[in-house]
């Protein structure tokens, strides 16, 4: 299922109907990626992987299928064309690797959707059948603060020498490959400020992007995005933009995300994902999530029904979450709809 240009959001309002009414997002990939083998020392993090093993990102993408997400984030979070530049490749070949970057995603749901239509048993033999079900793929667009690889997507500040011009020249291309790439929407993740989600908006405007878009901000504190803005503000921003089909909050610790559902739901009408992290803190100089005020699985599942009950429409994991944790909320939201 895609969505065209035109009615972006009754096309949201339709999948999120097929899903039942919420829609599962899927989890951490990064960790995932560690637990299958992967290296991740490097500032490309998860995104090394297209270069050195992009079959594990495809078992990682399946894994989180096999668990029951509806929608699959594709491995570009971290992937820049300045980032393949500093790495050696030349334009094309970054160029290639974002389009991969989805095709991978796309290949994953292919193999889910072929083995759920012959009727095949989850391969983990956790005692599920694989069931057919309505899913996306979107194309990950990480903030320039993931590029600069310092930590600076947990804080939003750039400095005064960036500024709305700097950040749309640094995504435009990359924009432009993932909106052709293949991909039914474009996840704008971790978004750090004000600033950053009104250059999305105006480049989506610019380039005329044809598919859809959510933005998703991140919060240490409950009530702004990292930076300090508004997160109503931000919320508004992307509350304008027509090519914007929901809006919300990912990387942010669960004991928040109820609140900022209703801060958001004030100012838009548009659906509201969440997708938080395990609770545990990013140390940015040790380049490592710090184990401290994380929640297990089930805590993190408690929550579910309090957010639905606020407002959100979508609801997944960021990082240090799983596919045990993508499986426990799938059951959670089937529950709420039987």
């Amino acid at each position: 299922m895609g969505f065209n240009t035109g009615e972006q959001s009754t096309l949201m309002a339709d999948f999120l109907d097929q899903c039942g009414g919420h829609a599962v997002i899927d989890g951490g990939l990064a960790t995932e990626l560690e637990r299958h083998g992967a290296d991740l020392n490097d500032p490309l993090w998860s995104a090394k992987c297209l270069l050195s093993s992009p079959h594990l990102i495809r078992r990682v993408h399946l894994d989180y299928l096999e668990a029951g997400a509806n929608i699959i984030i594709s491995a570009s979070y971290q992937a820049t064309l300045q980032r393949f530049e500093a790495k050696g490749l030349s334009k094309e070949e970054g160029e290639s690797l974002l389009r991969r970057s989805v095709e991978i995603a796309c290949e994953a749901r292919d193999i889910y959707l072929d083995r759920a239509a012959k009727g095949s048993w989850d391969v983990i033999g956790n005692e599920t059948i694989l069931e057919k079900r309505p899913v996306l793929v979107a194309a990950s667009v990480g903030s320039y603060g993931a590029y600069l690889a310092d930590g600076s997507e947990y804080s939003g500040v750039y400095g005064d020498a960036v500024t709305l011009e700097t950040l749309k020249d640094f995504h435009r291309r990359r924009v432009q490959i993932l909106a052709e790439s293949g991909a039914d929407l474009i996840a704008f993740e971790t978004t750090p400020n004000k600033l950053e989600a009104k250059a999305y908006a105006e480049l989506l405007e610019e380039e005329d992007i044809k598919i859809p878009a959510w933005f998703s901000f991140n919060s240490k504190d409950g009530v702004n995005v990292v930076s300090g803005d508004s997160v109503s503000e931000c919320a508004s921003i992307a509350d304008s933009c027509k090519q914007v089909v929901a809006v919300g909050i990912n990387c942010t610790p669960p004991r928040f995300i109820r609140g900022l559902i209703q801060s958001i739901r004030k100012v838009t009408t548009k659906p509201v994902l969440v997708y938080p992290n395990s609770g545990e803190t990013y140390d940015a100089y040790q380049k490592q999530w710090v184990p401290t005020n994380g929640v297990a699985d089930e805590g993190f599942v408690s929550y579910v029904g309090k957010w639905c009950e606020a407002g959100a429409s979508l609801i997944g994991g960021c990082c240090r979450t799983t596919p045990n944790t993508i499986r426990a909320i799938s059951k959670t939201l089937s529950g709420r709809a039987d």
